[in-house]
Formats: C-alpha cells, structure tokens, sequence
C-alpha cells in the first residue's frame, strides 16, 4: 500500500469508525474499507452526513445538503 491508503473500519448499522477488535467481535456488524491511494483509480461513495451511513444517488440529488461524496 502507498503512504497514503490504508483500511478503516465502519459500524454498519452506524456508519461509526471503529477499532479491529469490535471488527473481531461482531464482523457481521461491520464493515472494512480500503481508503486513499491514486483516487484515478477509486470510486465514489456517498454518505449521509448526520449519521455515517451510506447512501443512493438518488439521496443524493435529494438531499445535497445533508450528504457527502468521498471517494475510496
């Protein structure tokens, strides 16, 4: 991995950072991504931005103000 990807995991339910070890505990529950690199290459998510949680382009149009893309 470059200097500036790394992995990152998610609550799903949430959309919360958390540690490995909840990730290790409840891996139904969560969600790992790999983040950062040459964003050439990557792909957008969108999200909500009260909660953390993904959401669809449709949301998206819906609600511009209340969400974020990122890419990944």
């Amino acid at each position: 991995m470059g200097d500036n990807e790394h992995d990152v995991n998610r609550s799903a339910r949430s959309g919360q950072f958390v540690k490995d070890s909840t990730v290790e505990r409840e891996p139904s529950k969560t969600t790992t991504e790999h983040v950062g690199g040459d964003t050439d290459e990557g792909r957008a998510v969108n999200r909500s931005a009260s909660s953390g949680k993904f959401v669809k382009e449709a949301t998206v149009e819906r609600h511009p103000d209340t969400t974020e893309t990122q890419q990944i």
